[in-house]
């Protein structure tokens, strides 16, 4: 079985042995055919992602000989010509994108439920496929950064979705490591820097919580200029409230 993943550093795996192509162009064209979900890329959307609007005389034949290189690679059956462009086959349990995107909807479902331990656990799964920022190792043209755009907003949607719920189960202690890490990667999203201050509130450490949020507070002030969001003013409001 061939396995695909781009869920951080692009990689194909054979009966769990490493056939990922060294070849830049060749893991650009790759990462495309994956994403395009079992549906065939035509070759002006090649080209357009390799090239962009600087696309050389001898762009068509050097995109067919990395597409002739990869079916060498994958085997026939995997990468085919039809009358629309080229196909990767692949079963959605070989692609990780394919098994984030199956597990978040399954959270979703099991949110709407109410089985918050279930949804939990789901939501857990996504993000655990997850090695680092999508296509980490693959040149990007328009189509891929699109691509790269769109997942990693979906791992923000799992990531908020799996915390929120997790907080509503009492896993405040267990969150504060994990947030802290996510408002250094991510420190202009007031969200989870006013989960932390929640986490941190709800596991005794008050002044810690609130030295979250004037941390939170001078960043937005030196980066844009303004104040935190009323929602994050109402978290810390909760913190002073109690004595």
């Amino acid at each position: 079985m061939i396995e695909f993943r781009v869920l951080g550093p692009v990689a194909v795996c054979r009966d769990g042995r490493d056939i990922t192509p060294r070849a830049a162009r060749l893991r650009q064209v790759l990462s495309l055919l994956v994403l395009q979900g079992n549906q065939a890329v035509p070759l002006g959307a090649l080209l357009d992602e390799l090239w962009g609007e600087h696309t050389p005389k001898t762009a068509v034949t050097t995109a067919q000989t990395y597409v002739y290189r990869l079916r060498t690679l994958l085997g026939r059956a995997h990468l085919v010509t039809t009358p629309h462009g080229y196909l990767l086959r692949a079963e959605d349990d070989a692609v990780d994108a394919r098994r984030f995107h199956r597990r978040l909807d399954e959270g979703h479902r099991l949110l709407e439920k109410g089985d918050r331990e279930a949804a939990a656990r789901a939501l857990r799964q996504a993000l655990s496929l997850w090695t680092g920022a999508a296509l980490a190792t693959v040149a990007q043209g328009r189509a891929l950064q699109a691509h790269a755009v769109f997942l990693e907003e979906k791992r923000l949607q799992a990531y908020e979705l799996a915390i929120q719920t997790e907080l509503d189960l009492g896993l405040h202690r267990q969150l504060v490591g994990e947030l802290r890490g996510l408002v250094t990667t991510h420190p202009l999203n007031e969200w989870f820097h006013a989960q932390l201050i929640t986490a941190l509130h709800r596991s005794g450490r008050r002044s810690e919580a609130l030295l979250a949020y004037e941390h939170l507070r001078a960043v937005l002030d030196s980066e844009l200029g303004v104040d935190p969001s009323p929602e994050v003013e109402r978290v810390q409001r909760e913190v002073l409230s109690i004595g």
